[in-house]
């Protein structure tokens, strides 16, 4: 009994519902091709309630589209298989001018029900607009209801943070002992994670009528363009084998840092830290041979990539901090 074991999903169920009432409700007004409203149905259920508004209103488009070439063709050649290629060939072109192509099916759908009927008159007509109407009617009331994405998004916002923080972990035990065991499997698998969540919290939004709260998507973006400069700092890093003071208080800042990692936008206390670190470094005795110079530049660009990491935390991170305000109320810090 290894198919009872099978999962179905929120859009296949609401395909199969959305299909059955379709046809039901074609059959109850005594439609011709009833079974035509359940194709309308399938073909407009998409993945995000938006998708699905565009998507019926570019299906509705292009069928008034083809059956209006239609009725011209078909007056002139006749209910032909000449008129069908022509009609095809008219339509298509102009489909794509307006961006409405993916409503092709449907609207052959229309005009085959006019070819097989022979005849224009009203009353066909009124029962292709029934279907039309009941098809798409239908598809969007079933799919105003979309699964809540929060719980998969904020598993995936722990994830993301938790490989930050072990990244700048690593960062900070290499600047202070010279030499890691680290693999660096955090670096390699962040940017999947990123993407596949930046892709979900665009879905997210796209469920969402009315009202528009792109935090998750901007918090996204936001460790995408910060995991940007992790990547640059990790060869800078991994550079400085020279134990100096300053590389000290760097592991010390960076270990800090790590510990801070959450939704919470107090990056600016880092920065002002920062910022009087490297005064500080900057007043520090000058070095005295060449490796500790080199050293001593390369911890210098490696503040100044610390800092843009920061600087985007705290601007990139405003709209989605201010949205979750009530959320991170008892945060203390965050990078």
């Amino acid at each position: 009994m290894g198919f009872l074991k099978l999962k179905i999903g929120y859009r296949t169920l609401k395909t199969a519902i959305g299909t059955a009432i379709s046809i039901f409700l074609a059959q109850q007004l005594d439609l011709m091709y009833p079974a035509s409203a359940g194709i309308i149905t399938i073909l407009c259920i998409q993945v995000t309630v938006k998708q699905s508004f565009r998507t019926a209103w570019n299906r509705i488009m292009a069928s008034f589209l083809g059956v209006g070439i239609g009725m011209v063709l078909f007056s002139l050649l006749g209910y032909t298989p000449l008129a069908i290629l022509l009609v095809i060939l008219f339509f298509l072109p102009l489909a794509v001018r307006f961006g409405i192509q993916e409503g092709f099916v449907n609207s052959m759908v229309v005009l085959m029900h006019l070819y097989s009927a022979e005849r224009m008159d009203f009353p066909l007509l009124l029962n292709e607009a029934g279907l039309l109407v009941i098809g798409v009617g239908v598809a969007l009331l079933v799919n105003l209801y979309m699964p809540s994405l929060d719980k998969d998004l904020r598993a995936m916002q722990k994830q993301v943070e938790q490989l930050f923080r072990q990244i700048l972990r690593e960062f900070s035990y290499y600047l202070r002992h010279g030499e890691s065991e680290w693999d660096g499997k955090e670096m390699i698998e962040a940017p999947g994670l990123l993407e596949k969540a930046i892709r979900l919290a665009a879905r997210d939004i796209d469920n969402r009528l009315g009202r528009r709260d792109d935090s998750y998507y901007q918090y996204f973006v936001m460790r995408e363009k910060q995991f940007e400069l992790l990547e640059r700092m990790m060869p800078i890093v991994s550079s400085l084998d020279t134990q100096v003071p300053q590389g000290q208080r760097i592991a010390d800042f960076l270990e800090q840092i790590s510990a801070s990692v959450h939704p919470g936008n107090t990056a600016y206390r880092f920065i002002d830290q920062l910022r009087k670190m490297r005064q500080e470094i900057k007043e520090s005795e000058l070095p005295r041979t060449r490796r500790e110079f080199e050293t001593r530049a390369s911890l210098f660009y490696l503040l100044r990539e610390i800092e843009n990491y920061l600087f985007i935390k705290h601007e990139l991170g405003k709209s989605s901090d201010d949205n979750k305000a009530a959320s991170v109320k008892k945060a203390k810090s965050g990078a």
